[in-house]
């Protein structure tokens, strides 16, 4: 169904779907854990869209040398900060899941349910 695109808009498509599927898990569900999951699909989502930006279809790596030119290098070469950036991103999503498992294993603790409604009426 896809093949006939460029591989960054099948990136780009999969990185909004899975976005959009962590979305609706965050606000369509009451339980914790279901909450925990959408938010690490938003995050991966995320990641390919910001990847998928840096991508050249064809594109080498980005070493400029006496190969190629510099308006050449320009058009043919992946950008290697969004992967910078999406590697940056990546730890920084895996230590807040590993915070939100950790309060969700303490409030499971607490109150022996995952589900949100029984933490209505904890107090600030």
């Amino acid at each position: 169904m896809l093949t006939g695109l460029p591989l960054s808009t099948i990136l780009l498509v999969t990185g909004f779907g899975l976005a959009l599927i962590g979305i609706w898990g965050i606000l369509a569900h009451r339980h914790l854990m279901r909450i925990i999951i959408g938010f690490v699909l938003l995050d991966t989502g995320f990641h390919i869209v910001m990847v998928a930006t840096g991508y050249v279809t064809g594109g080498t790596a980005p070493i400029v040398d006496k190969a190629f030119s510099t308006a050449e290098a320009m058009h043919s070469t992946i950008d290697p900060v969004p992967s910078a950036l999406v590697v940056t991103a990546i730890v920084i999503g895996m230590s807040v899941t590993a915070v939100m498992l950790a309060f969700a294993i303490r409030l499971y603790e607490s109150k022996k349910t995952l589900s949100i409604d029984a933490f209505t009426e904890s107090k600030w």
